[in-house]
């Protein structure tokens, strides 16, 4: 039974039809798992039952048509509050197509565009000038940043942040810290490093996948979500469950309550900062 009486919002969760596109990063045995679709329709009654009020769904694939789905699905559904969508960052018109994406139905709801930086194998991706221009667009279109990078790309996140002060970046899965292998640096340096910039935010997401899936515990877990709470504090720290992709090690009530466990020494205000209101004020939800 998930604990605590805390409103919550999930800042972070996907969802996929397998029948209307293919998520190529799905592959080999260990996510054998997830290669099925996942509809919102699986996910509500489990984020009602843990107290969830509202959602922010983020972007998958690296393809045009992905973000208005996720929009009209925003449309459609109360529970989707916000909408982290793709677009092609590297592309002159990015201003136009934020623009166009705005006006369809849903997209009031678009509260941020995200790009798989964690796949490109230039580390300083970020740091390209057409990389840079794009998100210079973003940020006037009001929006924020979702960065998903591994440890060795957080230099260039701390970089473009510097470069970009008048953009939120919000940095996904706390970066995804070596939690199985429990060694923190370098990335507890380098989380540092871009938690010392105001212009970002951190996911107290996707922990429970870098750690070991079938053995994991909350204390394994601790000393990297100790790190990240000491270095954002709760006014720029917010949970995030990564559905469905966190069912290769938890159910989502179990992230739920690890959420719960992994803030129990904040007062009650602190706590309802991470489990809601950051989000809440950082996505304008």
């Amino acid at each position: 039974m998930t604990t605590g009486p805390d409103r919550v919002v999930d800042a972070h969760h996907h969802v996929w039809d397998l029948s209307v596109r293919d998520q190529e990063w799905i592959t080999g045995e260990a996510l054998a798992p997830l290669r099925r679709t996942f509809a919102l329709t699986d996910l509500e009654p489990e984020a009602r039952a843990a107290g969830v009020c509202a959602t922010v769904l983020v972007q998958t694939v690296t393809v045009p048509g992905e973000t208005p789905e996720l929009l009209a699905l925003a449309h459609a559904e109360d529970l989707v509050a916000g909408v982290v969508g793709w677009c092609d960052l590297t592309a002159p018109d990015v201003p136009d197509t934020l623009a166009a994406l705005r006006e369809l139905p849903g997209g009031d709801r678009l509260v941020g565009i995200r790009h798989q930086v964690q796949d490109e194998p230039d580390p300083r991706w970020l740091l390209r000038p057409d990389v840079l221009r794009g998100l210079r667009a973003v940020a006037d279109a009001g929006l924020v940043h979702d960065v998903v990078v591994r440890p060795r790309q957080l230099p260039a996140v701390v970089e473009a942040a510097a470069r970009l002060p008048g953009l939120t970046f919000v940095l996904d899965h706390a970066g995804k810290p070596p939690v199985a292998a429990g060694e923190p640096r370098p990335w507890a340096d380098d989380l540092r490093a871009l938690a010392a910039l105001p212009n970002t935010v951190c996911k107290l997401s996707g922990l429970v996948t870098e750690a070991d899936w079938d053995s994991w515990t909350v204390s394994d877990l601790r000393p990297f979500a100790d790190t990240v709470l000491d270095a954002f504090g709760p006014d720029r720290l917010m949970f995030g469950s990564d559905w469905p992709v966190c069912r290769l090690a938890a159910t989502y009530e179990e992230v739920v309550d690890t959420a719960h466990a992994l803030t129990g020494s904040l007062t009650a205000d602190e706590r309802g900062r991470v489990l809601a209101t950051t989000a809440e004020r950082v996505y304008g939800l």
